[in-house]
């Protein structure tokens, strides 16, 4: 279990002047980490925007979170993934996933196939992806592979350096895509898998949360209630919310006490938040930066 480590994740580009400035700002608050999605919605391709993200910064790793792999001709990923390294000066992190928004896919003309062959079609992707790197001489970027089913978490378990978890899961009779928020306990039995699956791996393989909502205030319980309004999850009670590892209530000291517990408990050491926590997240980056 190491170091806190802290990544944005970026959800536009805006202007160019706008891009450029934000990459900066996250680079100056402390984060060592900035991602982009990859969504056809979004309006943001994450090869250019990443690019330039490197090359406006000295020191922050940029990648994917995550790429969605069946949208792509495996050749023509690696090409892509290849010059992003070599102009991020080995400074990519290769994040992947099978892709869930059938929308995307139907909005693209492309066949949104079942999980268990978008996963398959993933796991032969980053195959041939780091057999092309290899020949062409260029450095493997660290591996993040994210999801929550058995079938992704399996895959990680067998080759990512860094394993993904956003505490939500598709729910059952709604259209692919629609989500609700995993429990306490349920965050803990798909670490357990992922943990059982890996083996002697897991311990050299960092864990990634993706925050879901930040909300600093001098009463945890009233905003996790507040929140709870909004929130088509009634399995989860008020306890459940407060105890999620994908949500933060509390003063700037209480979610630092936060992190370092879910760590303890689950092995989350590198926290991404959205764009929205960027400069409010930045006193936990600042506490827990070395730590």
């Amino acid at each position: 279990m190491g170091n806190f480590k802290f990544g944005v994740s970026l959800r536009s580009i805006g202007g160019r002047e706008e891009w450029i400035a934000k990459c900066r700002q996250a680079e100056e608050i402390g984060y060592d980490v900035i991602t982009v999605p990859d969504h056809l919605g979004a309006k943001m391709s994450p090869f250019a925007a990443l690019a330039v993200a490197a090359a406006v910064t000295e020191r922050v790793r940029v990648g994917p979170l995550v790429l969605n792999v069946p949208f792509y001709n495996p050749a023509l990923l690696a090409r892509d993934i290849a010059n992003t390294v070599r102009l991020s000066g080995d400074r990519f992190d290769l994040g992947v996933g099978a892709g869930h928004m059938k929308r995307e896919f139907d909005d693209a003309g492309l066949p949104f196939h079942r999980a268990s062959e978008r996963i398959a079609f993933t796991a032969a992707a980053v195959a041939e992806i780091q057999r092309r790197l290899d020949d062409e001489g260029v450095k493997q970027p660290p591996l993040l592979i994210a999801g929550n089913s058995d079938g992704v978490l399996q895959l990680a378990a067998a080759h990512a350096d860094i394993v993904g978890f956003a505490g939500l899961r598709q729910k059952r009779g709604e259209a692919p895509g629609t989500f609700q928020l995993d429990s306490p306990a349920a965050m803990d039995e798909r670490v357990a898998f992922f943990r059982q699956h890996a083996g002697q791996r897991a311990a050299d393989v960092e864990f990634n949360m993706l925050v879901q909502r930040v909300r600093i205030t001098d009463d945890r319980r009233a905003a996790a209630a507040e929140w709870a309004e909004d929130l088509d999850s009634p399995d989860l009670d008020i306890d459940d919310l407060l105890d999620a590892p994908q949500l933060l209530f509390g003063t700037v000291a209480e979610i630092v006490d936060q992190l370092e517990s879910r760590r303890n408990r689950y092995g989350f050491s590198y926290i991404t938040v959205f764009e929205a926590e960027l400069a409010k997240f930045a006193p936990i980056v600042q506490a827990l930066t070395g730590h």
